[in-house]
């Protein structure tokens, strides 16, 4: 503990010293660009004034100018090399920062955050007749989380992570008062997942994953994934880590028992979440590869970007894919505007499932 509070200090006085390097180089930046000013300036008036003058008066003046320009371009010459070891001082900071950040994410113990982005838009129109719905209401609103729990120890590690992404929309047309004026859920992600192992050495461990997938809004666990394997852990560095389990049973809970069904197979997790500075940046691919068959295989890969622009406050960007026949086939038969009783896994097009979501992220 006292090793992270002296680490932290330091990180602290690196970073100030950062940002006043930074603030010269911008003062003399401001001075470079004036001095180039004065240099124009003087070029065009002294210009202007030696074409109207005799030859001889011309040739001074002309002397005048180069000797304003010299004076003026050595002045620029010594501001530029007084930037040159500003730029090296802050590269070396920087260089002393990013060893600081290492060091404390290397350290055992528990390691808890969070970011995510929030979107939303609302409308409203009036006699708008040059579109379909003259008289409206609409909106949007959205939000993601990407939370994680970690606990780094010498013989084993605990990893915890959820992601949640919900969307509502509504649109209510005014001349329609059978309609509905509410919002609906559009977007339906949670997941949940717990990854335990016992290193074996700095970078391979045995491991066993429990996940959970499901929606919230509508339809809780109808269907819902669990998967519970066991197998290996690679960490190559620090903020990725791939897990390879050979063992692993897809439990699958719907009431639509004739199309999703459960089995045994492999699951292939990898992740990557990294914070530089003030950006969050988060990837996860999970897939599961059933052995009885290729109709119950599944996988998702969520994206979650986020900048930081004034404390926890800033922009956000997320995006994922999922593929999933079973979701597929149960969507043509029981859920479509015109839905096929007789549809199978043979007759249906596995459309590959997507969503975004942009707006302003958080983290802490």
């Amino acid at each position: 503990m006292e090793l992270k509070i002296v680490l932290l200090l330091e990180l602290r006085t690196q970073n100030s010293e950062l940002r006043t390097q930074n603030s010269e180089l911008r003062t003399q930046n401001s001075e470079l660009r004036t001095q180039n000013s004065v240099i124009q300036c003087d070029i065009s008036y002294f210009w202007g004034l030696s074409i109207k003058l005799h030859t001889m008066k011309r040739l001074l003046f002309a002397m005048a100018i180069f000797a304003c320009a010299l004076g003026t371009a050595q002045t620029a010459e010594e501001i530029k090399s007084e930037m040159g070891p500003k730029k090296d001082s802050i590269a070396a900071i920087q260089g002393r920062v990013n060893a600081l950040q290492a060091q404390l994410d290397a350290l055992p113990g528990w390691k808890i955050g969070a970011f995510g982005t929030i979107g939303g838009s609302l409308s409203n129109f009036n006699n708008w007749f040059a579109q379909g719905i003259p008289n409206n209401n609409s909106g949007s609103i959205g939000f993601t989380v990407n939370a994680f729990a970690n606990q780094q120890e010498e013989k084993f590690f605990w990893r915890n992570a959820a992601n949640i992404n919900l969307n509502w929309v509504k649109l209510d047309d005014k001349d329609d008062p059978t309609d509905d004026d509410g919002f609906r859920e559009s977007t339906d992600v949670f997941n949940i997942s717990s990854l335990y192992g016992w290193k074996l050495s700095d970078k391979f461990a045995i491991s066993a994953l429990g996940e959970y997938r499901t929606t919230l809004l509508s339809n809780f666990n109808d269907p819902g994934y669990l998967d519970l394997g066991v197998g290996g852990t690679w960490t190559p560095i620090t903020d990725l880590v791939v897990v390879i389990h050979p063992l692993n049973y897809n439990f699958v809970f719907s009431d639509e028992d004739t199309i999703f069904n459960s089995s045994l197979g492999a699951k292939i997790v990898a992740d990557y979440t990294k914070k530089l500075g003030p950006v969050s940046f988060k990837s996860n691919l999970s897939m599961f590869q059933s052995y009885e068959s290729g109709d119950l295989s599944n996988w998702t890969w969520t994206n979650s970007f986020a900048y930081t622009l004034w404390k926890v406050i800033g922009v956000g960007f997320d995006f994922g894919l999922r593929n999933n026949k079973q979701e597929t086939l149960n969507y043509i038969v029981n859920n479509a505007p015109v839905t096929d009783p007789t549809a199978t896994f043979d007759t249906i097009d596995n459309e590959l499932q997507t969503y975004w979501t942009f707006g302003l992220s958080y983290s802490f």
